[in-house]
């Protein structure tokens, strides 16, 4: 993805300053174009940088902030504004709703032709498309091509910047929603994962921000994943956005292992769907779900399944009860009454009450880590059979 950090390096930008909106900068971009009103709103598309020099404004601010707001509105990369007789300067008002709304706006002097600055905007963007197309070639048939031709995998690999030191693996990022818009969401990413990482590529694939990463060059070695995993959802959940769901595969040298690393990850996102307590967000973290997936006859774990919580459920199904719901509840909090109360917002005694009855039920001792370590296998293997 072409962003916005990427172009502001060129020689062009040289004397163009960011006048506000600098937590945006790694928008995406994939065009430039010129508009001088709202009214040419259909000229021009999502992710494109937009250029104007206020000729039809009449030297009014207002009308100025209204097409900066509209330019925001409408997912614009960012706008660069050609500051001299038609705009004198950038109205303090634009500044402020640029930085609250991560909208990057450019200041260009006016003897700076605009002209030569989309010609050279253009040539750049042509040359990192190309190379994007690349990447995405490659990194579909690693992902869904597990015959593909290695040498030609590894020898694409290494000239988009993967050495042969690489040790790669999948991170795939999606919403439990159907059919979610994933490009909103493409530029929170990756604003953690250019920090984290200095080598990766990324592919939107129907509802998933698929990145390939290299952990020998982390530039945050001491910082977990899980941590950048919560500072996408912090990011998220500033911006007003649905939260989103984070599955990292293993790292594997052999780019053969990027086909599993991606499984892995997916694998990672449906536990991650239905055990929200506590997050997951790795495939090594995921225990005794690796056992269970290697068992073959599953016939034999449907059974364990139906023999510690058939009961349970037929008695919910019977007396329209929430027993198999509260189970759950009570094996995560490890059967800690109070916790159970606050996360449940009941009584303790209510607490104690449920937990009776679920023993009466099952015939079991919820005391027992014994039974709670059944009780949470049968639960595990739901998820996967479900």
């Amino acid at each position: 993805m072409v962003t916005l950090e990427k172009l502001v390096e060129l020689p062009a930008f040289g004397r163009i300053v960011l006048a506000a909106g600098k937590s945006g900068i790694s928008r995406a971009v994939t065009g430039v174009n010129v508009t001088e009103s709202v009214d040419w709103a259909d000229f021009f598309k999502p992710n494109e940088l937009l250029v104007t020099t206020g000729v039809t404004m009449g030297n009014d601010p207002e009308k100025l902030e209204e097409m900066v707001a509209f330019a925001c509105g409408r997912r614009a990369a960012g706008i660069v504004i050609n500051t001299g007789p038609y705009i004198p300067e950038i109205p303090e008002a634009v500044i402020r709703f640029a930085d609250s709304q991560h909208f990057p706006v450019f200041q260009m002097p006016w003897d700076y032709r605009v002209a030569d600055f989309i010609k050279i905007t253009v040539q750049f963007l042509m040359i990192e498309q190309g190379k994007e197309a690349l990447s995405q070639q490659i990194l579909a048939e690693l992902l869904f091509n597990p015959g593909m031709d290695r040498a030609y995998m590894r020898n694409g690999l290494f000239k988009l910047g993967f050495g042969e030191d690489a040790d790669y693996g999948i991170i795939v990022c999606t919403q439990d929603t159907e059919k979610p818009d994933m490009l909103p969401f493409a530029q929170t990413v990756e604003d953690v994962f250019h920090a984290r990482y200095a080598q990766y590529l990324a592919g939107v694939y129907e509802d998933q921000i698929i990145y390939l990463v290299d952990r020998s060059k982390v530039r945050t070695p001491d910082i977990p994943f899980a941590r950048a995993a919560a500072k996408i959802q912090e990011s998220i959940y500033k911006r007003n956005m649905e939260s989103l769901l984070v599955g990292m595969g293993n790292f594997y040298r052999d780019i053969a292992g990027i086909h599993k690393s991606y499984h892995e990850a997916k694998m990672v996102i449906q536990l991650a769907k239905r055990q929200a307590v506590p997050p997951i967000c790795k495939y090594k973290e995921i225990g005794a779900y690796k056992i269970l997936m290697e068992v073959k006859d599953r016939e034999r774990i449907a059974g364990f399944h139906g023999d510690m919580l058939g009961n349970l459920y037929r008695y919910d199904e019977l007396h329209g009860t929430d027993y198999v719901h509260f189970l759950k509840i009570y094996l995560e909090e490890d059967g800690q009454t109070a916790a159970i109360s606050r996360r449940e917002f009941i009584h303790r005694n209510t607490v104690l009450y449920k937990a009776k009855k679920i023993e009466t039920i099952l015939d079991a001792d919820l005391t027992r880590s014994f039974t709670k370590t059944n009780l949470s296998l049968a639960f595990m293997i739901e998820d996967i059979l479900q």
